[in-house]
């Protein structure tokens, strides 16, 4: 499968640690050191060899699984086990699972877990606790893909932050991720938005480098997960090459629907120049996919343009206003003459 590919290239383990009220972090595996989330090993084995729920299943079908939460801690430890919905953080696009609090939409409500799991579980020190759950395609779901992940919350309040005024308890979350795809037409879709450069010049230009950040963002047009390459370029004035990134992986799984705010840094951008930065999108497993898009600025080192006009203006400046106390001074000394005429 074109999609089992990309993700395995993309991701050999697992999801992340989360904190209440807070997007998911990112992180390298469905385990913080003291509990983890994952699929089920075969009967008789420790350990299993899935990274990640992958199931495949038509509209009506039901998928039979289970997930384990392990207990790598000395002390007994409480969950609340869920399944939920994924999306990508805006910024960056990490992928993250909705906290508990966030009703899911998608392929979060197609998994019922076991009875046992409704309300708590608990996992002794050293153990594990495995939990069967089904996923039940609906009747309307559309062809593609659908990402989500099985959580366990623990119930205990490990720290507490401030919002503002406000205390809240911080818990944090493990999830194993779930990809589901609903077999039909797959159309996969990418663009680059949005493309923008912020620049920052130094006082004295050429002493130092100017430094220039380039912003962009990849929208999943389509109903498949995507793996986006980026590269980037940027020409001056006559066509002069100024930046030439070849295509690179930008290590995140881009969700169907999501948009994400990527950025790349320029540290020795132009100082002087017409800039035309050019961004273009691939993705990995789609080589159809060839989106871009692009901006121009302006390269002037302004903090060195101001100083430059500020003396200019003062040198303007400077003669008129002595022309002018020479003026009142004339002024001032023929007034006496004026009155003893009188």
């Amino acid at each position: 499968m074109r999609l089992r590919t990309v993700l395995r290239s993309l991701f050999p383990s697992l999801c992340g640690v989360l904190v209440l009220l807070l997007p998911a972090a990112p992180a390298t595996a469905a385990d913080n050191g003291t509990w983890g989330v994952f699929p089920t090993p075969p009967a008789g084995a420790s350990v299993t060899d899935r990274a990640y729920f992958f199931h495949q299943g038509t509209a009506g079908t039901t998928v039979h699984d289970s997930v384990t939460v392990l207990n790598s801690s000395d002390r007994e430890l409480t969950f609340r086990v869920f399944a939920t919905d994924a999306v990508n953080t805006p910024s960056g696009g990490a992928f993250a699972l909705l906290p508990v609090q966030t009703k899911p939409r998608d392929v979060g409500t197609w998994v019922a877990l076991a009875p046992e799991a409704a309300a708590t579980v608990t996992v002794p020190p050293r153990g594990r606790r495995d939990i069967p759950f089904t996923v039940k395609v609906p009747e309307d779901a559309v062809p593609g893909d659908h990402v989500g992940g099985i959580v366990a919350l623990n119930t205990q309040v490990e720290g507490v932050r401030e919002e503002g005024r406000v205390q809240v308890g911080v818990q944090r979350q493990v999830g194993a991720r779930l990809y589901f795809r609903v077999p039909g037409p797959l159309t996969p879709g990418l663009s680059v938005e949005d493309v923008r450069v912020t620049r920052g010049a130094p006082l004295l230009p050429w002493v130092k480098d100017a430094r220039a950040t380039i912003t962009y963002t990849l929208v999943n047009r389509g109903n498949v997960v995507l793996g986006p390459t980026v590269a980037v370029s940027a020409e001056g004035l006559f066509g002069r090459r100024l930046l030439d990134r070849p295509a690179r992986d930008r290590k995140v799984v881009l969700l169907p629907g999501q948009r994400i705010e990527l950025t790349e840094p320029w540290p020795d951008s132009p100082q002087l120049d017409r800039v035309s930065v050019t961004v273009r999108a691939g993705a990995s497993g789609y080589p159809d996919l060839a989106p871009e898009a692009g901006t121009d600025f302006l390269a002037v080192p302004w903090p060195a343009a101001g100083a430059a006009l500020l003396l200019a203006g003062a040198a303007v400046a400077l003669p008129v206003l002595r022309r002018r106390r020479r003026a009142d001074a004339e002024e001032a000394e023929s007034e006496p003459d004026l009155a003893r005429a009188r």
